[in-house]
């Protein structure tokens, strides 16, 4: 996605055209609205590649005090542990949220792709938001 290693889908939703003869022209082509975050940072893996590590979030971000919505997958409550992958990791450490959470862990060991990781396109039928971790 022009250049972003592991974008992250924040919310998509159908468009609709509301107009019956237009409708009726680019039939059966249908739109999408799509909203992602993307990051440049050099460190991030094609895969969301498990390391074991983790992140609280402390609730300091403004308006955000119970929780923070990272993308469409990752909702990470206030003073809960949540299981990350090292690319999430590194979107929260290395961006403006690093001070908004503690980090346990490291890079030191790698146990595989983050269960449950794979990505979907909201361009796709039936598509429901997913990321990794």
């Amino acid at each position: 996605m022009a250049g972003f290693t592991d974008p992250r889908l924040v919310t998509h939703r159908p468009i609709t055209i509301e107009n019956p003869a237009l409708e009726a022209t680019v039939a059966p082509l249908k739109f999408t609205s799509a909203t992602y975050r993307l990051w440049k940072l050099a460190d991030l893996e094609s895969d969301c590649e498990d390391y074991g590590q983790a992140v609280i979030y402390k609730g300091t971000i403004e308006n955000c005090p119970h929780g923070l919505a990272l993308d469409g997958h990752h909702w990470i409550e206030t003073g809960k542990v949540f299981p990350v992958c090292g690319n999430t990791w590194n979107m929260l450490a290395k961006t403006r949220f690093a001070g908004h959470f503690d980090f346990i862990g490291s890079f030191d060991t790698h146990y595989g792709i983050f269960e449950g990781c794979g990505a979907s396109s909201p361009f796709e039928a039936d598509a429901v938001a997913a990321s990794c971790c």
